[in-house]
């Protein structure tokens, strides 16, 4: 592949508009005919001038702290770095060449990497492309890498996460054999019979979770924000946001987590709303694993791990 092209954005766009611009983009998608090749468009977003300074910064991850149950501290918590930075992946799956519609995607996956901290006043660079695009058994799967630097002639990030989304019926190139997040991770928590472990924590979600999520976030994705919005898309109801329940979980550990970790989180069933999980945060030897499922059914939401890198 040849070297990326980068395209510098004035700022971190909007996601109302960005949503606005993702819907009409699917419904046109939709009129395409199909078959041809996808391929993924062969360039980097970039931002740079983030002022995590800002008072409207402050005030959302004072906000942010507060809803997820972080610990306030001028150390932005991983979760909050993917708020900041998550329009710019969005502004790239909008883009005329992005091969897959916006609506209908479903995340995955996330994995991130904090190699150091990000503190209020740092000036962010935020940098974000995709790559592997390739089958999964219901459509294709595509990587959306974002890189969070503080200082733009790093030449490592302070912050990297790769989000994996799902574009159901969607026909890509057989590389090989299909690969699935989570297939090969070693944060499953359930043993093989799909029995979960004694619950340390049960969460009450009400039907007003998504949109208090959004309101800190700007993720106001009509499926997570009331049951008339979500159902108009196929959900029988508003569902949670799942980096809502994955920084909710990270926050269980912030205490034990440092300064510098790796988060991964694999999504499984949705969590309808109002609706009630139980969670399960324990130590496995040096990381911390956790999972979420259906307080009632025993049906799974999420899996996932924290491992602080001076225990590496």
């Amino acid at each position: 592949m040849s070297e990326r092209q980068t395209v510098t954005l004035d700022a971190v766009p909007g996601l109302g508009g960005l949503y606005a611009r993702g819907l009409a983009g699917s419904a046109v998608a939709r009129l395409r005919p199909s078959g041809g090749e996808l391929v993924l468009p062969d360039v980097a977003l970039r931002v740079a001038g983030v002022d995590t300074g800002d008072a409207a910064v402050r005030d959302r991850l004072a906000a942010y702290d507060r809803l997820v149950g972080e610990p306030a501290s001028d150390v932005l918590p991983a979760g909050f770095v993917h708020v900041l930075a998550f329009p710019v992946a969005t502004a790239l799956m909008v883009r005329d060449d992005f091969p897959l519609p916006l609506l209908g995607l479903v995340h995955l996956a996330n994995a991130v990497q904090v190699a150091r901290p990000v503190v209020v006043g740092d000036v962010l660079e935020v940098r974000v492309w995709a790559q592997d695009l390739r089958p999964h058994r219901r459509g294709a799967q595509v990587d959306l890498v974002t890189e969070v630097r503080t200082d733009p002639t790093d030449d490592a990030p302070a912050w990297r996460g790769v989000s994996t989304y799902l574009a159901k019926g969607v026909t890509v190139a057989d590389s090989g054999e299909l690969s699935e997040p989570g297939e090969s991770q070693g944060s499953r928590a359930s043993d093989d019979s799909g029995g979960h472990p004694l619950p340390t924590a049960r969460w009450t979600l009400d039907a007003a979770t998504g949109r208090r999520y959004a309101a800190v976030s700007g993720d106001r994705n009509p499926i997570h924000l009331s049951a008339l919005s979500a159902k108009a898309l196929g959900f029988p109801r508003a569902i949670a946001h799942g980096m809502f329940t994955a920084s909710r979980a990270l926050a269980a550990v912030a205490r034990e987590r440092g300064d510098a970790y790796d988060w991964t989180v694999t999504f499984a069933k949705p969590v309808l709303l109002p609706g009630t999980v139980d969670v399960s945060v324990r130590p496995d030897g040096a990381a911390w694993v956790y999972e979420g499922w259906d307080a009632r059914k025993g049906t799974p939401h999420f899996t996932g791990s924290v491992v602080p890198r001076d225990a590496r």
